[in-house]
């Protein structure tokens, strides 16, 4: 990154204006992937890979009875 820094300071003290230099792009491109390939390897917590599962899993519709009883019987007032 200090690299990046003196690149954008020596365009400033020239007058260049423009994007990055095709080693600038290379060296960002390896450490975006660095970073990347060590998120994937950490891997998913297992509580978010439960709730993955449970997603998966089809859930029922609610029965017409069931429903009306728990409205009923809960009034908002717990």
């Amino acid at each position: 990154m200090k690299d990046v820094k003196s690149q954008a300071s020596k365009n400033a003290a020239t007058g260049k204006q423009g994007g990055l230099t095709a080693e600038i792009q290379s060296r960002i491109g390896h450490q975006l992937r660095a970073m990347y390939d060590d998120v994937v390897r950490q891997g998913v917590p297992d509580r978010f890979a439960e709730l993955i599962r449970k997603l998966d899993v089809p859930q029922t519709a609610p029965q017409v009875g069931e429903t009306g009883d728990q409205a009923i019987k809960n009034d908002g007032r717990d």
